[in-house]
C-alpha cells in the first residue's frame, strides 16, 4: 500500500519512449518516497532520466509502467482534467527560464493559476498582491517584466507557484539564468518557504545550488544511484 502520508511515492516507476529501433528505456523502476516538509535536490548529467521523472511528477508526462501517488492520490487512475485539476491544486512549478508574459503586469502574471481555477478578478489579484509581497516586490505589482532584474523575476515566478497554496513545489534549474549572488538570494527563499511547510523538489546541475537542500536524490542511466542527506551525497552529486 502507498504511503498516504507522503506526498511524493513512486514504485517501480518505468518509462520508455517507443522508437524505430523499438523501446527506449529512459527511467526504470524507480522507488521513491517524499514526505511532507522535505526540501530535495535531484542532480544527474543529461539524459540521465531527472528531467523526464520531474514531468512525470509534475502530471506532464505518464509513466509507462509503476505507480505514482501524489498527495495520496493515484495519479494513474485519473483523466486528463482530473490530472490537470490536482496539478494546479497540489503543485507549484518553477522554471528557469521565468516564463513570463511580458505584456501583462507582474499582479496579472501571478494571477494566471487563478485564471483558470475560476477565481473572480478581485480575488484573484488581491491573492497575487499578497503573494508579490511575500517574496519582497509588494511595490512592484503595477510593473512589467521587462523593467525588473531577472532575480526579480525569477521571484515573480515564485509567487505564481505560491498563489494556488500548494503542497509541493517543482523547481527546474530556477537558478540556471541567475549570478551566483541572486542564486544564493533565490535559494534563500526557497529555504523560507520550505521552513513554512512547503515540500521542495527542485532540479540542479550545481552542487552549491544543492547544498542548500537536505536530501539528494542522483540519477544515472535512468536509476537512482544515490538518496541520502546531502552532505553524504556531495561528491556523488558533483
Amino acid at each position: 500500500m502507498p504511503d498516504r502520508s507522503a506526498v511524493i511515492r513512486v514504485e517501480r516507476l518505468s518509462k520508455h519512449y517507443e522508437t524505430p529501433a523499438g523501446p527506449f528505456p529512459v527511467l526504470k523502476e524507480i522507488d521513491l518516497t517524499v514526505q511532507r516538509g522535505e526540501f530535495v535536490a535531484v542532480m544527474g548529467p543529461s539524459g540521465s532520466g531527472k528531467s523526464t521523472f520531474m514531468n512525470i511528477l509534475g502530471c506532464l508526462d505518464r509513466p509507462s509502467s509503476g505507480g505514482y501517488w501524489l498527495d495520496g492520490e493515484d495519479v494513474n487512475g485519473l483523466d486528463v482534467d482530473q490530472r490537470a485539476g490536482l496539478r494546479n491544486r497540489t503543485i507549484g512549478f518553477v522554471f528557469q527560464g521565468f516564463n513570463l508574459l511580458p505584456r501583462m503586469t507582474l499582479t496579472d502574471n501571478v494571477a494566471l493559476p487563478l485564471v483558470y481555477a475560476g477565481l473572480a478578478r478581485k480575488e484573484r489579484d488581491g491573492r497575487a498582491v499578497r503573494v508579490l509581497e511575500r517574496v519582497g516586490l509588494g511595490s512592484y505589482v503595477g510593473s512589467y517584466p521587462n523593467r525588473i532584474s531577472g532575480g526579480q523575476q525569477q521571484r515573480v515566478a515564485i509567487a505564481r507557484a505560491l498563489v494556488n497554496d500548494p503542497r509541493l513545489i517543482l523547481a527546474d534549474e530556477p537558478t540556471g539564468n541567475l549570478d551566483s549572488h541572486t542564486s544564493e538570494e533565490i535559494m534563500a527563499l526557497f529555504g523560507e518557504l520550505n521552513a513554512g511547510g512547503i515540500t521542495v523538489v527542485l532540479v540542479t546541475h550545481e552542487p552549491d545550488i544543492a547544498a542548500h537542500a537536505r536530501r539528494l536524490v542522483r540519477f544515472l542511466d535512468g536509476r537512482i544511484v544515490h538518496d541520502g542527506p546531502v552532505g553524504q551525497g556531495r561528491e556523488a552529486g558533483r
